[in-house]
Order: structure tokens, then C-alpha cells, then sequence
């Protein structure tokens, strides 16, 4: 199991956007995720910043099904 205090220290990116859309989603959403969101959502945060910026802001396209679904989460619920 993956400590919820470490997650949110990894949510802090320094850049307003992101620290926002990720944050928001850990509080509000990750405890209610199953196992392959979560998942989903800590490979996102090993993610590099540049990386981070054009899935969550530009809505770039990816092949993990998961990775999706997370995604389309987290544009819907911000």
C-alpha cells in the first residue's frame, strides 16, 4: 500500500497547473479509485513535468486503456 503523504509530497510539482489537477484529483478521487486507476495515477507522478504538462493540459494521446480512463477522469472532474 502506497502512503498517502508520499503521494501528495509527489503531487507538488511546482508548476500551478499541475500541483492544481493533481492535488485536486488525489483528495477528491484516489481513495475512491480501484486498484488499476491507482495504479495508473503513480505512474503518472514518476512522470517528468514536460511529460505531465502535455497529458493532462494538451490531451495527448496514449495507448494504456487505464492510463485512459484516469486521464478522462481527471479532465472531466477539474
Amino acid at each position: 500500500m502506497v502512503n498517502f503523504a508520499k503521494l501528495h509530497w509527489q503531487c507538488r510539482r511546482g508548476t500551478q497547473e499541475l500541483d492544481l489537477l493533481l492535488l485536486r484529483y488525489l483528495d477528491t478521487q484516489y481513495e475512491l479509485a480501484d486498484k488499476d486507476e491507482k495504479t495508473s495515477f503513480i505512474e503518472l507522478l514518476g512522470l517528468e513535468d514536460d511529460v505531465l504538462i502535455d497529458l493532462l493540459l494538451n490531451n495527448v494521446a496514449v495507448e494504456s486503456i487505464a492510463m485512459k480512463a484516469l486521464l478522462r477522469k481527471m479532465h472531466t472532474s477539474n
